[in-house]
C-alpha cells in the first residue's frame, strides 16, 4: 500500500510489477495506464476506486494478448 506525502494510507493496486505493454498502455502488474498510476496520489478515493473496480477486467483483457 503507497503512502501520500501527508502520510495518509492511499489504496494502491500496485504489484510491483512495473512493466508498461506498448500496445495497450497498461501496466502489467496492476493494469492501470501510465496516466492513472502518474495521478493515483492526487485522485479523489472515488476515483481511485472507480479504477480499481475495472482492473480485473483490464488484467484478463492483458492475459487474453499474451
Amino acid at each position: 500500500m503507497a503512502t501520500a506525502t501527508s502520510g495518509a494510507k492511499i489504496e494502491s493496486p500496485c504489484t510491483n510489477v512495473c512493466k508498461i505493454d506498448p500496445d495497450t498502455r497498461l501496466c502489467l502488474g496492476c493494469a492501470r495506464s501510465i496516466d492513472e498510476i502518474a495521478a493515483w496520489s492526487r485522485m479523489t478515493p472515488e476515483a481511485r476506486r472507480a479504477v480499481m473496480d475495472e482492473l480485473p477486467q483490464r488484467s484478463e483483457q492483458l492475459k487474453r494478448q499474451k
